[in-house]
Parts: structure tokens; C-alpha cells; sequence
């Protein structure tokens, strides 16, 4: 059976606004040798699967820095302090990103990025019934463009590679599984 392997230290590395470094030094309880590991603290992330009521999915496109390319994506983004919980940020990040609203915002999924080095999960928030009704408030730092997607097209997206984002593959994972009654 896997053990946790127990906390023999832990120091901050490095504080980069959207994330902290820091180093843990654990023992492994299969051979009782000491290791260090690097983990990314970060705030929890939040993705939104919002369907119009034509059953359109609301995408974003956006130029991503670490692949220096443009990618097609569901709208997201961090969870603030001040946000009343990962519903409440997927709420304003769709609005924000999109000037959609819509109504019966609930979690759809919760799952972690990468825990080989990510500490935090990222909420898939559902929102039903979306209208455009506000005009896009970007930070000075996005440029975006909003796409309505068939979500009968998404699998051929995919698979021409034109959706390529892994955390969002993960959301569409669990649309999918939701359109089949898998989940709810």
C-alpha cells in the first residue's frame, strides 16, 4: 500500500505574484532516504462550461505566453481572496471574459492540475441558460475574443488538435460525461 511520505521540512523559494515556490524535503517511506521536491502553491483556478440555451459552448481565444501561441479554451481564471467561493469567481470571470451571465451555477467537478508539483484544484463550474448581456472587462493584460462552439463540434476540435489547453480537455472530459447522464 502507498504511504504519504512524511514532511521533514518545508522553506519558500521564490514569491512570483501568481504563484510561490517552495521546497519540501521528505523521506521516502519505501527506502527511508530523504528528497527534495519543488511544489507551485497557487490559488485554486476555476473553468466554466457555459452553454447558451442552444446548447452552444462559450470559448475564448486567447495568445497563451508559455506556448507562444493562440489557443481555444472555456473561459477561467484565479480565485480570489475576496471571491465568495469558486462559484462566485466563475460567475464574474465569464462575465469579465465574456459578457455572458447565466443562471444555476453549481460545481461540476473538482480536480487537481498536476500534483506532481501543483498544490491547487481547479473548480469546473456548469452555468446554464447564458445570454450576453455586458460588455467585455479584459485586464490590461488579455486580449480575447469570444466563440460560440456546438457542443456536438467539440470532439473534432479537439481532434484536429485545435483545442490543446490540458485543463481544459479536462473540463470538456467531464462535459461529456454530463451530456451522458454519467455524471451530474
Amino acid at each position: 500500500m502507498i504511504q504519504p511520505w512524511p514532511l521533514l521540512q518545508s522553506r519558500q523559494i521564490g514569491d512570483f505574484r501568481i504563484f510561490q515556490l517552495r521546497q519540501d524535503d521528505k523521506v521516502s517511506p519505501r527506502t527511508g532516504e530523504t528528497h527534495g521536491f519543488y511544489v507551485l502553491d497557487s490559488s485554486d483556478w476555476v473553468n466554466v462550461i457555459a452553454l447558451t440555451p442552444r446548447r452552444e459552448l462559450i470559448m475564448v481565444e486567447q495568445f497563451r505566453h508559455g506556448t507562444n501561441s493562440v489557443e481555444l479554451e472555456i473561459p477561467g481564471g484565479i480565485v480570489d481572496d475576496d471571491d465568495a467561493s469558486p462559484v462566485a469567481t466563475a460567475v464574474r470571470e465569464l462575465r469579465e471574459e465574456t459578457g455572458y451571465e447565466g443562471s444555476g451555477a453549481r460545481v461540476l467537478a473538482d480536480f487537481s492540475p498536476n500534483p506532481a508539483i501543483l498544490s491547487n484544484t481547479c473548480h469546473l463550474i456548469c452555468v446554464e441558460q447564458c445570454e450576453k448581456r455586458h460588455e467585455l472587462k479584459l485586464d490590461s493584460g488579455e486580449d480575447m475574443i469570444t466563440h460560440l462552439v456546438p457542443v456536438g463540434e467539440v470532439p473534432s476540435l479537439v481532434a484536429a488538435g485545435r483545442i490543446r489547453h490540458a485543463v481544459v480537455l479536462a473540463g470538456l472530459h467531464f462535459l461529456d460525461l454530463w451530456v451522458r447522464g454519467i455524471t451530474s
